[in-house]
């Protein structure tokens, strides 16, 4: 096993790490919508669902894959209104269009409105 470490994601937050690569695949964990230079969370579903995919994609190119390379993801959606707004931002860094679930959850990690985990094929 190998741990993926970036200093272009947010940093853990817990007791976790930003990914593991194992068995020729790549596990993201949940990335929030956090500009890891400044710490800043932007306002809105749209800026928060890119920031969140960003920060999932510098885990995956630390880890030597892309958004290409992606067969499955997890959603989290603090409102299932945000969905079609996230899909619009969801579908152009996800281009492949992976396996995937969304699901609404009663809150999330700093009160922010998405956070998307991944699985990559190395």
């Amino acid at each position: 096993m190998k741990v993926i470490s970036t200093n272009n994601a947010p940093g853990a937050i817990g007791p976790y790490s930003q990914g593991y690569e194992v068995g020729g695949l790549v596990f993201t964990s949940g990335q929030i919508p956090v500009n890891p230079a400044t710490g800043a969370i932007p306002e809105g579903i749209s800026a928060q669902a890119e920031w969140s995919c960003k920060n999932v994609g510098a885990i995956l190119e630390a880890a030597g894959v892309g958004f290409e390379n992606v067969v499955k993801t997890t959603c989290f959606l603090a409102d299932m209104g945000d969905f079609a707004a996230f899909n619009e931002v969801y579908a152009k860094f996800f281009t492949s269009k992976p396996a995937r679930s969304c699901v609404a959850v009663k809150d999330l990690p700093k009160g922010v409105l998405c956070e998307i985990e991944a699985i990559a094929e190395k």
